[in-house]
């Protein structure tokens, strides 16, 4: 039986040379040494998904290397714009107006970056479209901001670190999470139908005209909003449409669902178009660059990786990861010195115990997203 074929994960490290190129420029090299040049650019729009940082959280990745790559996809021939979707919780990123303040106040402007900045899935995170997804398992369609699915080709640049549900966040949690309208993200994290908070509830009926279910009743008497539950769907659009932040969902499922989930999400976003996606190790934080603070890093910094292949480089990604020396000054040294403390020899795993990384991968090549298996080829 013939051997499967693996696929190329491109690797540089975070060396240069005293008043030699700098890391953009490295940046730059190392996406075309992975082959993104034989993408034919040429006229197409071109989506770079990637996370702006939430407010206060600092680990996000610096505006520099977005504009090392926007600068490349015009070399190129392609128009390239920077995206993402919004939240599903509140914050900075739940609407796209403060979505764009967020990305701002973050350094990603026109003029830092090089590129417009488009928020996918609209002003309230409703604008999206259902995807089929071919060989999906949890999910039969998944709801794609529209912005996205517009786009010719697809690009993705990643900051590679922990996460308190999936293990890790990498290219997988990037394009399949965070390009999940807020339904989506709601369909990938629940399975729940939605709770109203009376004491934020302003009785302005904003969701009621979202619903189309029948799903929602207006309390004339105290101008609050109540739930039908017989008739409630668990469609999200009336979280979108909530202004005040009084309309919630459970985060109820499983991990491993999750990750599935997010893996068939990455596949209705990939299918069918040309894609590369790059992934940057540093400032390897414990949590999700959603929060609005972040947690000292859980390992030394380790390089730049590129690939066509999302699980691959996901995967070799992780493998970098589990050969460093932890931090001692980290929730991950914090954990491995807890008395009684079970060492799973995993960083990851280690950092946040209840996690199960491996089944994002697993299920990615199970689908055929990619492969696991790959070759890694450094460029220095």
């Amino acid at each position: 039986m013939a051997q499967a074929k693996k696929s190329k994960v491109y690797f540089t490290d975070f060396r240069t040379t005293y008043r030699g190129e700098s890391m953009p420029s490295k940046l730059k090299r190392l996406a075309r040494k992975a082959g993104i040049a034989r993408i034919d650019f040429e006229g197409k729009f071109v989506a770079i998904k990637l996370t702006f940082g939430e407010m206060g959280n600092i680990s996000y990745l610096r505006p520099n290397y977005t504009k090392a790559l926007v600068d490349l996809v015009k070399e190129l021939g392609g128009k390239p714009y920077l995206t993402d979707c919004n939240t599903l919780y509140p914050g900075m990123r739940k609407n796209a107006l403060e979505h764009l303040e967020c990305a701002w106040e973050n350094g990603f402007t026109p003029l830092s970056a090089g590129a417009p900045i488009i928020i996918a899935d609209g002003l309230k995170g409703t604008d999206d479209v259902a995807v089929h997804v071919k060989g999906g398992i949890y999910t039969q369609e998944a709801m794609i901001g529209r912005g996205i699915m517009d786009a010719d080709i697809i690009l993705s640049l990643t900051h590679f670190k922990g996460h308190e549900v999936a293990g890790f966040g990498g290219s997988i949690k990037n394009l399949g999470m965070g390009s999940g309208s807020r339904a989506g993200k709601k369909d990938m994290h629940s399975t729940s139908k939605p709770i109203i908070d009376s004491k934020k509830c302003r009785g302005c009926k904003l969701c009621l005209a979202e619903c189309a279910n029948d799903g929602l009743i207006f309390n004339a008497k105290k101008k609050k909003m109540n739930i039908n539950d017989a008739n409630c769907v668990g469609c999200a659009r009336c979280l979108g449409a909530c202004n005040f932040d009084a309309i919630s969902f459970e985060l109820d499922q499983a991990a491993e669902i999750l990750d599935a989930k997010m893996a068939e999400y990455t596949k209705a976003v990939l299918d069918g178009r040309p894609n590369f996606h790059i992934s940057l190790i540093c400032d390897v934080s414990p949590y999700c660059d959603c929060h609005s603070e972040n947690d000292a890093p859980i390992i030394p910094n380790i390089g730049m990786f590129a690939s066509r292949d999302t699980v691959a480089l996901d995967q070799a990604c992780v493998d970098a990861c589990l050969k460093q020396k932890p931090y001692e000054n980290s929730v991950l040294g914090d954990n491995l010195k807890k008395k009684g403390f079970k060492d799973q020899h995993d960083h990851f795993k280690n950092t946040t115990p209840t996690s199960d990384w491996k089944a994002q991968l697993a299920h990615g090549e199970k689908i055929g997203l990619g492969a696991r298996k790959y070759e890694l080829i450094t460029v220095k």
